[in-house]
């Protein structure tokens, strides 16, 4: 086995996670499957994926899950490529049984026991492949999953969460039947083999569903699982830093020229670099992407927060961008910001907020840890609350001293919401929050639990 370590620089979409390419093996698996050729589309386009549903089909009618996922894992390679217009450092792919022994590996190391989930619709079905570690690789072809009738209930779901004040049934009606096509379908395997942490691999329509959310009819899938999406195996860092012993550079803008304010991130910096915290806090004039970079190379900080305005855009990868005090960073030049100079652990994005079903944009989001350079990274579907964020940052920063594990802390931090543990009245993690500013409204725990101000939180890349 040789091991390599590349540094990739991908997109906001898969906002913000990889830098380190990592375990690679000497040689492609004999039974490859050769993408079709693909002209190189201009910056302004979506990329046209290389992924053919009936190439395929074809694969998987022979029972090959194997090669099956090659495929996927290839055709979604290229699609970055030409999202990013640059090329990856990598052209080897692991197969089936080495993403499984990868699996092993890491579950010996973490305690985590995690599942591969591909989810890929097509006009006829949604393809499931399910990769574990001990067993052979598991097809299912869910018919009930057409495409765009699967876009179209994605929508009405995250329509449905966005907006509070709608009854609860509707959220939990869509969200019930979005488990019954994507989870149900593999739970008997879920449960006997005790997998306790998923990580999806998502075709175009579903990378930017709130996944936490979606519900048995009885407990959302975050109560089961920890969770955490990828832009493609292959592209994943499976480094594991003691992420506990590290230090957060927290930075971010209250006040902004052209866009509306955060009065909240004051607090939220405070909150994150405290006494359990070590760390540094810039706000607004020192938010500066020189600042940020001066500051990694006089320290390598290992978890960056960024509490400001993001977008991933319906347009081009130029269009979206991080909103520091004196620009806006393009999700094209994140490189530039030398996250991989070491490689950072974990990117936080806090007021992420990302266009609703485009194609563009989900690519923005599912590719963010790649193109920063980061591990990790923790970005939001839509714009949530400003207080619901604080809220939910000061948990997650709590749970994430005690566990250690990203996707466990973001997973117990959502669940202390849905339990109502949480509010921003008398919480210890939030210096002054018994007396919040006049301009943030102080939400109670029974408000924080809508999944509104929970579930569009979405862990990127490495999840361990």
């Amino acid at each position: 086995m040789n091991k390599t370590k590349l540094t990739i620089l991908l997109t906001f979409a898969t906002l913000l996670t990889i830098v380190g390419l990592h375990a690679k093996f000497s040689k492609e698996p004999s039974n490859a499957v050769p993408l079709p050729s693909v002209e190189a589309p201009k910056k302004t386009k979506l990329p046209v994926s290389p992924l053919k549903p009936e190439v395929l089909q074809k694969i998987l009618d022979t029972q090959n899950v194997n090669s099956g996922i090659e495929y996927v894992e290839k055709s979604w390679q290229q699609q970055y490529q030409d999202y990013l217009q640059a090329k990856l450092p990598s052209n080897q792919i692991f197969d089936a049984q080495q993403m499984s022994r990868i699996l092993d590996k890491l579950h010996q190391q973490s305690g985590k026991k995690s599942a591969l989930i591909y989810a890929i619709p097509t006009a006829k079905h949604l393809e499931l492949m399910l990769v574990a570690p001990g067993i052979t690789p598991i097809h299912k072809r869910i018919p009930a999953g057409k495409r765009d009738e699967l876009i179209k209930l994605v929508s009405k779901f995250r329509t449905a969460i966005v907006n509070p004040n709608l009854p609860r049934d509707e959220y939990l009606s869509s969200g019930k039947q979005i488990y019954e096509l994507v989870i149900a379908p593999l739970e008997e395997t879920l449960q006997r083999q005790k997998i306790n942490n998923l990580i999806f691999c998502l075709g175009g329509g579903l990378r930017t569903v709130p996944l936490a959310a979606i519900n048995d009819g009885k407990r959302f899938l975050i109560e089961k699982y920890s969770l955490g999406i990828i832009p493609a195996f292959n592209l994943l860092d499976f480094n594991r830093g003691n992420i506990a012993q590290t230090q957060i550079l927290a930075m971010g803008a209250s006040q902004f020229q052209t866009q509306e304010p955060l009065p909240a991130v004051p607090l939220e910096l405070s909150s994150i670099v405290n006494n359990e915290w070590k760390g540094k806090s810039l706000l607004n004039q020192a938010f500066t992407p020189a600042n940020l970079k001066l500051q990694r190379a006089i320290y390598p900080f290992g978890i960056v927060h960024l509490a400001t305005h993001a977008e991933l855009s319906p347009d081009s990868v130029e269009h979206s961008y991080i909103q520091f005090w004196d620009k806006k960073v393009r999700l094209d030049e994140l490189k530039t910001l030398n996250l991989n100079k070491p490689p950072v652990q974990l990117l936080v994005l806090s007021a992420c907020r990302t266009a609703l079903g485009n194609p563009q944009a989900e690519l923005g989001f599912a590719g963010l840890a790649v193109q920063s350079g980061a591990s990790s990274t923790i970005a939001s579907l839509w714009s949530v609350d400003d207080a619901g964020t604080l809220a939910l940052m000061s948990q997650f920063y709590q749970q994430l001293k005690d566990t250690s594990i990203k996707s466990e802390a973001l997973r117990q931090t959502q669940i202390a919401m849905i339990k109502q543990q949480v509010s921003l009245k008398n919480n210890p993690a939030i210096r002054g929050s018994s007396n919040l500013p006049t301009n943030i409204p102080n939400l109670n725990s029974r408000e924080l639990s809508h999944p509104y101000y929970w579930a569009g939180f979405t862990l990127i890349g490495n999840p361990w």
